[in-house]
């Protein structure tokens, strides 16, 4: 049995799904529900996964499936008061659910040049990435700043998409953080016992390092761009 709460919850989650794919945010369904918190919402969706009829979808924004409907458009009424306005419902039939949508928000951390190295700003804010551009791995987006990699087709404004990792081979785009406190987007090459990062544009020089002073932050991964 579900309490009315929880279905007036999930029918609201379908009928959303079934208009947009898109899963409601908690906020739209702290409103739908006439709820006073989003911790609310939490304890229903919670509650929800319990009894087989949702599954959160990890990694993922806004990522609800419906497993199964209650098998109801509006809440039955029950023939007596019950204490605990629970609502009773007939088994329902396990359906194939639509996915949430296919969008992962991931941390955006400020900006990063693509010339001469900037501070790397640590944000709080995400961003909407298409899961098809993140493969394996935990990512992070960075809006890039400069020109010195137009000829790799990364330009000022775009978002980098970078796989988090420490390691790289010669030759791959990587987020180099300078001297523990400049970040700089560059081909990574290894050289007489330096490090070089390589621009891509003719204008710029290479930058040598001593290896104590590079470290890798991530891998270019992919590359979001907003047309005005």
């Amino acid at each position: 049995m579900l309490t009315a709460k929880q279905h007036e919850l999930i029918q609201f989650i379908q009928k959303r799904l079934e208009e947009t794919g898109i899963s409601p945010s908690f906020e739209e369904m702290k409103e739908a529900l006439d709820l006073k918190s989003k911790s609310g919402v939490h304890r229903l969706i919670s509650a929800l996964e319990e009894r087989g009829f949702l599954r959160r979808l990890p990694n993922r924004a806004r990522a609800l499936e419906v497993i199964r409907e209650p098998g109801m458009t509006t809440p039955a009424r029950a023939a007596a008061p019950a204490a605990d306005n629970v609502v009773a419902m007939p088994s329902p039939a396990p359906r194939v659910a639509k996915p949430a949508n296919d969008v992962i928000e991931v941390p955006l951390h400020g900006r990063i040049a693509a010339g001469a190295p900037i501070e790397a700003l640590e944000g709080q804010s995400t961003l909407p990435v298409p899961a098809a551009l993140l493969g394996p791995g935990e990512h992070y987006a960075l809006e890039v700043s400069g020109d010195s990699m137009i000829e790799a087709g990364i330009f000022d404004g775009d978002f980098a998409l970078v796989r988090r990792t420490n390691t790289a081979r010669d030759g791959e785009i990587v987020v180099a953080l300078v001297r523990g406190e400049e970040a700089t987007l560059k081909y990574l090459r290894r050289e007489n016992g330096q490090v070089r990062l390589d621009p891509a544009n003719a204008t710029y020089d290479p930058q040598f390092y001593r290896p104590d002073e590079v470290e890798v932050q991530g891998k270019l991964a992919g590359l979001l761009r907003r047309y005005h």
